[in-house]
């Protein structure tokens, strides 16, 4: 079948307008942060043009790729997350920032391994569940087991947006591979027992949780981030202050390049602005959702499946965060946060998506969606 008739171009298409918006807010959001720290506005934006130049070539590999290659190399996959997230605990090698360490320095750049072991894990646990299924409790361990050591290399570094994120996207991979309530509640309780012991292990957990009750509490403090953030959106209106307008991205909403990014996007396009754009994510989600409906093995259902939740979970909780629904943490938005590692990953992770869908319209002739 040519090219052009089973190849992925919706995907293609809805990755490509975001990491283009992204460019251009990153550029909008960090040109004066990026002239004082860096004597070039356009520090950001070289750097995330060069991601999106290699991910965009990766993705159409990715989507290529032989998905019986990528499968049988599951346990590989987890071997190397796992290797990723321990390596920012070498000396020398990981790299400190803000109290976290959660970069491997490659000497000409750094990276950031979590962006890249959370897919990793994806695999593993398509793989793993496609193989043995999870009609008793022992084929569950296995996966609970690999996200628990996951999540507890991320809380190590620390970081608990990834950590809540990997957590999320492994209990609905569970529930899409027929996880029993019975075995899922042995889960489920610890873990309501264990995250307010999380959060009181922590004072700056506890600061966060107070501040986003009360923002204004401590309006020089904890809850600055989000009361500029505030400012920002409000600010926006229906329509917004204009492209480049931005009042909030001289120093007073911190990383308004990558965190906090939709904050300015929303100030400069007001509501109508954001609700464009979210709707290209919720298209990229609901295209994911219909090819791993669609998909011709169950590997490629879950694995699907698994991609479209993990860009769910993270784009979703970025908007809470940015809006005040949730207490502040850093995330970045998928394909428009500032972010080299993030948007190579999520563009491989996309290809992955595409790669189901060409097997899906080969095998069974689907019409695209």
């Amino acid at each position: 079948m040519p090219i052009r008739k089973n190849f992925d171009f919706t995907a293609l298409f809805l990755t490509a307008a975001l990491a283009a918006v992204g460019l251009v807010f990153i550029h909008s959001a960090s040109s004066y942060s990026a002239s004082l720290e860096h004597a070039d506005a356009f520090f950001y934006v070289k750097k995330q043009a060069v991601a999106m130049a290699l991910g965009l070539p990766l993705m159409v590999l990715v989507s290529f790729c032989p998905i019986d290659k990528i499968k049988n190399l599951w346990w590989l996959f987890l071997a190397l997350s796992v290797a990723l997230l321990a390596a920012v605990f070498i000396p020398g090698l990981g790299v400190e920032s803000y109290g976290a360490t959660r970069w491997l320095n490659l000497g000409f750049t750094t990276v950031q391994p979590s962006e890249l072991a959370k897919f990793g894990l994806v695999i593993f646990i398509a793989e793993y569940m496609s193989e043995y299924g999870l009609k008793k409790f022992v084929h569950t361990l296995p996966v609970v087991g690999a996200g628990g050591v996951m999540c507890v290399l991320l809380m190590l570094e620390p970081n608990m947006s990834i950590t809540i994120c990997v957590a999320a996207v492994t209990a609905i991979m569970l529930f899409i591979g027929g996880i029993k309530g019975k075995h899922a509640a042995i889960y489920v309780l610890p873990v309501i027992a264990g995250v307010p012991a999380l959060i009181l292990a922590e004072p700056y957990r506890i600061r966060r949780i107070l501040a986003f009750v009360d923002p204004w509490s401590a309006p020089k403090a904890e809850g600055y981030q989000l009361i500029q953030s505030f400012y920002a959106l409000a600010s926006g209106g229906f329509f917004g202050l204009g492209i480049g307008n931005s009042r909030q991205k001289y120093l007073f909403l911190p990383f308004a390049e990558s965190d906090f990014i939709l904050s300015i996007i929303a100030e400069e396009t007001g509501f109508v602005g954001c609700l464009i754009l979210l709707g290209l994510f919720v298209a990229l989600i609901v295209h994911g959702i219909r090819t791993a409906a669609r998909a011709s093995t169950r590997f490629e259902c879950y694995l699907a499946a698994g991609v479209t939740a993990m860009l769910a979970v993270q784009s979703a909780a970025n908007v809470a965060v940015v809006s005040g629904a949730i207490p502040p943490t850093g995330l970045p938005l998928p394909f428009i946060s500032a972010g080299g590692t993030s948007l190579i990953a999520y563009m491989c992770a996309v290809g992955l998506i595409m790669n189901v869908r060409r097997n899906a319209q080969n095998t069974q002739k689907l019409p695209p969606p």
